[in-house]
């Protein structure tokens, strides 16, 4: 049973890596990093990935399960170059990382994510992903020899082992940069890890374009679900000082390059589920074996960053985007649910994909104001004279009702 644990743990972290890992590159190298910097960027998510899962597994005995922040990543290469280059891009990250521990220790940090409307949220994710979701189409498009079996491979693996369909379309991928890609393959390319240490610079723009939106996405689209997924099993850790762990962590991966640590989401029911052990004490396990595979994978980063070079641009965000699809359609379902915040969950969505620059700040702050203006604007109050009536009715049912106790006092 043990072995079963160990096994499940090792899929997530697997699972978690290849579905996403292009994703970070991409987002690492739209705002400015070099090979080296994302791949040394990529290296220090895994780590920290590793690290903190290792710490709250034996910790707290439950199966906490830790991530990167993919939509945090997408939300990087929709908001592109950055002034100031990679530096002030890292020095946003460290900000978001010191807003994460501010989350963990005073409440008001989680308490303002909450009061973010569900749909502007959701509505803002949407915009942010979607550039990269339509990669795929794009691609066929492009070089249909080389995309078209990528997306029949995660097609029918979606059909089939829908866990697998993203690092499935992965493997084909691979196999198609090795058939077609220039050069002399990876024969000249940096496989060995390295870490590059990036010193961060502060700009008000960036952290305004960079920093309050991650945080914003990581805390709504990750910390929060990862929560209510392990809740759904049985398990409630402490989420405060869980999010002073991860938020350490972030700020630690930021220093050389990793944009955010957080609560796994998806990967979360891999660990956390029936299938892992049939002993919820004993599915801790998963989450330690979790954390050492992706201390492992962390050191394929030169491999990985290898191999985004080779192929084409559009193939790799072709598979971030078949990655961020579930995510595309979760977040568009819950930004139009509910009726009374549709128009402001639009506006967000449009403002936020429509990918404008107002003074060096990106689209999804701006979404997320003019998101929150509309619903202000919106909001429907009753009228004075209907407020007035129902004033008079509740003080003229205070003595009905205090008349109503003193009988039933009586009576008893």
């Amino acid at each position: 049973m043990r072995a079963q644990a160990v096994m499940a743990g090792l899929v997530s972290a697997v699972v978690g890596y290849a579905s996403s890992f292009t994703v970070v590159l991409a987002g690492l190298r739209a705002v400015g990093a070099t090979p080296g910097q994302a791949a040394s960027g990529l290296l220090a998510l895994c780590c920290g990935i590793g690290a903190v899962a290792l710490f709250l597994g034996l910790r707290y005995r439950m199966p906490i399960s830790i991530a990167w922040s993919t939509p945090g990543a997408a939300l990087l290469v929709a908001t592109g170059p950055v002034p100031g280059g990679f530096p002030a891009a890292v020095g946003a990250f460290i900000v978001c990382a010191g807003l994460i521990v501010l989350a963990g220790l005073s409440p008001w940090p989680a308490r303002a994510i909450a009061a973010i409307p569900r749909p502007i949220a959701g509505a803002m994710l949407a915009g942010v992903i979607l550039s990269l979701c339509t990669a795929p189409v794009r691609a066929i498009v492009d070089i249909p020899l080389l995309a078209v079996p990528v997306v029949l491979t995660w097609a029918v693996l979606q059909r089939y082992l829908r866990q697998w369909a993203v690092p499935g379309a992965l493997a084909v991928a691979v196999i198609a940069i090795a058939l077609h890609g220039p050069g002399t393959g990876l024969s000249g390319a940096a496989l060995r890890p390295a870490i590059e240490l990036t010193t961060p610079t502060l700009n008000p723009s960036v952290v305004v374009s960079i920093a309050i939106p991650l945080f914003l996405v990581t805390m709504a689209a990750q910390n929060v679900p990862g929560m209510a997924v392990m809740a759904t099993y049985g398990y409630v850790p402490p989420l405060r000082p869980v999010l002073v762990a991860i938020g350490l962590a972030s700020a630690a991966a930021a220093a050389f390059g990793g944009h955010a640590v957080n609560l796994a989401a998806i990967t979360a029911a891999l660990t956390a589920g029936p299938d892992t052990h049939p002993d919820p004490g004993r599915r801790w396990i998963a989450t330690v074996a979790l954390g050492a595979g992706q201390l492992t994978l962390g050191l394929g980063a030169g491999l990985a960053m290898a191999l985004v070079l080779l192929s084409p641009p559009v193939l790799v965000t072709a598979v971030a985007g078949l990655a961020l699809l579930p995510a595309l359609g979760s977040s568009l379902a819950g930004a139009v649910t509910e009726p009374e915040g549709r128009e402001s969950a639009v506006v967000t969505f449009v403002v936020t994909a429509s990918g404008m620059t107002i003074l060096g700040i990106g689209a999804a702050f701006w979404g997320l104001v003019a998101g929150a203006l509309t619903a202000l604007l919106l909001h429907k109050r009753p009228p004075l004279e209907q407020q007035s009536s129902s004033t008079a009715e509740a003080k003229a049912e205070r003595p009905e009702r205090r008349m109503a106790g003193m009988s039933a006092d009586r009576s008893s």
